[in-house]
C-alpha cells in the first residue's frame, strides 16, 4: 500500500471507513476508477475484501479523482487514505484540452502521462494497448477501443482490448470462481477481453485467452504475459524461480500473505480451540429409507429436498429435547444463556474459505423452506457477496463435509457455538439386518460439544434422536 501522503489544497481524502463488526482492515481486489476519473457520490470505486465478503466500496465525495491510494492485493487499514477528490480539476495541464498534436516524452514529463494527455484529448494515438476518447471518462471505465467489437445482451456494441494488452486497467471480475480459473491457468485478468453484459470478465472469456496463449506456444513470452510473480499464489512457478529464502534445507517456493477472511477464520478457530473443552461422539447410521424415501419427495416437475435440508430438520426435532446444545456460554463461563429457538449455521466450503452462514430461527422452517434457504445461502456465499450480518448468530452448526467425499471428521467447534454436528458421505456398506448381511446406505454422523454445558450421556441422547429420525424418518412428519 502506498504511504500517505498530504493531500493537495482543494482535496479531500476518503479514508476507509469500518466496514462493519470492528474489522480492521481490508484487501483491495481492485480499483473499479483511475486518476483524472469524475466520480459521484456513492458511485462504486473500489471492490474490497473484508474478513466476510466481498463488498464495492462507494464514495463519500463527487468530483475529480487525483490520488489512488493501494494497488490490488494491498491490505489498507481502516482510517488509512483510499482516495483523494477535487471538487475540479487540481490543475490546467490534468484539465480536459482541446485537440493537440502528440507532444514526444521528456524526462520532465514521463511517457505515461503523455499518454494520458493524449487520452484525454482524443489525439487517436495509443501507447500502451488502450484507445482514446474525446470525452473525460465518468463512472466505472469501460474497454476502450480495440480491435476486436462485440454486443452486450442488451444489443450495445462494447469495445474490448485485444488479449495482449498490458495495460493496468481496472477490471471487473464478478466471480470469485472467475478470478480464481484465471490464477490457476497463470493468466493476468488485465490481459483479458471481458464480453460480460456489464463488461464483467467471464469465465468463457478466461478460457479463451488460455487457449490463445496455447495456440500462439511462446512458452516464455506467454509467462510474461500472464503476469506470474513468485510471491502470488504459486501457480506460475517453476523451475528457477523462488524467493531465495530457504528454511530446513527447502527452498521456499513462494509466500503468500493471508487475506482478511483466512485470518478471520485462523482467529476464530484458534480461540475455539484454547477456550473450549471439546469431546467427540459419532456413530455409523443405515439412511436407507431416508434415501429412498427423499428421492419420492419431489413435487411433479420439481426437485425433491436436499439431504441437507431433511438432516437440518431432524437436527432441530432433536435440539427440541437436547436444548442445551443450542445454547451458549456467558462471557465468564460461568452461566448458560438457553434460548427460544435455533439460528441454524451452515458450514460452506467457498474459493475464499469457511464461511458459515446463518439460517435465523430455523426451528421454525418446514423442510421445503429450509431446502430453499440452503441453496439460496450457498449460492451466495460461494460467490463471495454475503453480506456480514448474515455470517453471525448461530447457535448450533451442521456440516455436511460428505460432499467433499468425507466419511468422518472431528470438526472445531463453531464459537460461541457450543456444539457441531458433522455429516459424512452416504455411501453403500455391508449391513446385518435380521441375521443376514446386505447392502445398504450408511452414514457416520459426529457430534463435537463443549463439555462445559453437558456431559457424554447428554450429547449421546441427542445422537441417538438425531439416528432414529435418519432411520426412521416418517416419523418425523408425524407417520409411523
Amino acid at each position: 500500500m502506498s504511504t500517505p501522503v498530504q493531500p493537495q489544497t482543494g482535496t479531500r481524502v476518503f479514508r476507509l471507513p469500518d466496514l462493519g463488526e470492528g474489522l480492521t482492515e481490508a484487501g483491495l481486489v481492485q480499483w473499479l476508477v483511475a486518476v483524472g476519473d469524475t466520480i459521484t457520490t456513492d458511485q462504486p470505486i473500489a471492490e474490497v475484501e473484508t474478513a466476510k465478503s466481498i463488498v464495492e466500496l462507494p464514495s463519500p465525495f463527487a468530483g475529480v479523482i487525483t490520488a489512488l491510494h493501494g494497488t490490488a492485493g494491498d491490505t489498507i487499514d481502516v482510517g488509512a487514505p483510499v482516495l483523494e477528490v477535487a471538487d475540479s480539476p487540481p490543475s490546467p495541464s490534468s484539465a480536459v484540452a482541446p485537440p493537440a498534436p502528440a507532444t514526444p516524452a521528456s524526462p520532465a514529463q514521463p511517457e505515461h502521462e503523455v499518454y494520458r494527455e493524449e487520452e484525454r484529448a482524443g489525439s487517436g494515438n495509443v501507447l500502451i494497448g488502450y484507445g482514446t476518447t474525446a470525452r473525460p471518462s465518468k463512472g466505472r471505465r469501460r474497454p476502450p477501443v480495440a480491435s476486436t467489437t462485440i454486443h452486450s445482451a442488451s444489443g450495445t456494441p462494447v469495445d474490448t482490448p485485444p488479449y495482449g494488452s498490458s495495460e493496468r486497467r481496472p477490471v471487473a471480475v464478478r466471480s470469485p470462481l472467475v478470478r480464481r480459473l484465471a490464477r490457476d491457468l497463470g493468466l493476468d485478468v488485465h490481459s483479458i477481453a471481458a464480453t460480460g453484459a456489464d463488461g464483467a470478465i467471464t469465465r468463457a472469456d478466461v478460457l479463451r485467452a488460455a487457449v490463445d496463449g496455447a495456440v500462439d506456444q511462446a512458452v516464455g513470452a506467454s509467462a510474461g504475459r500472464s503476469g506470474r510473480t513468485t510471491t502470488g499464489t504459486g501457480a506460475g512457478t517453476g523451475e528457477g524461480t523462488g524467493t531465495g529464502e530457504t528454511v530446513d534445507g527447502l527452498q521456499v517456493r513462494a509466500r503468500e500473505r493471508m487475506s482478511p477472511l483466512r485470518k478471520a477464520v485462523s482467529a476464530k478457530l484458534s480461540r475455539s480451540r484454547s477456550e473450549i473443552p471439546e469431546a467427540t461422539v459419532w456413530v455409523d447410521v443405515d439412511a436407507t429409507e431416508l434415501w429412498d424415501l427423499r428421492a419420492r419427495m419431489a413435487p411433479e416437475g420439481g426437485k425433491a429436498p436436499s439431504v441437507t435440508a431433511l438432516l437440518a430438520r431432524f437436527v432441530l426435532l432433536a435440539l427440541e429435547d437436547y436444548p442445551v446444545l443450542a445454547s451458549r456460554l456467558s462471557e465468564n463461563g460461568d452461566e448458560i444463556l438457553a434460548f427460544d429457538g435455533v439460528n441454524l449455521g451452515i458450514a460452506a466450503d467457498t474459493d475464499r474459505g469457511l464461511l458459515v452462514p446463518v439460517v435465523p430461527r430455523a426451528h421454525a422452517l418446514s423442510v421445503t423452506q429450509l431446502d430453499t434457504a440452503l441453496r439460496e445461502l450457498t449460492t451466495t456465499a460461494r460467490s463471495g457477496t454475503m453480506p456480514p450480518e448474515r455470517l453471525r448468530g448461530s447457535t448450533f452448526t451442521l456440516n455436511n463435509y460428505g460432499g467433499l467425499g468425507v466419511d468422518g471428521s472431528a470438526a472445531i467447534i463453531n464459537h460461541p457455538d457450543v456444539a457441531i454436528l458433522g455429516i459424512g458421505r452416504i455411501i453403500e456398506r455391508p449391513w446385518v439386518v435380521d441375521g443376514a448381511i446386505v447392502a445398504r446406505r450408511v452414514v457416520q454422523i459426529s457430534l463435537v460439544f463443549d463439555h462445559r454445558v453437558c456431559d457424554g450421556g447428554y450429547a449421546a441422547g441427542f445422537l441417538r434422536r438425531v439416528t432414529e429420525l435418519i432411520e426412521h424418518p416418517l416419523r418425523a412428519f408425524g407417520r409411523v
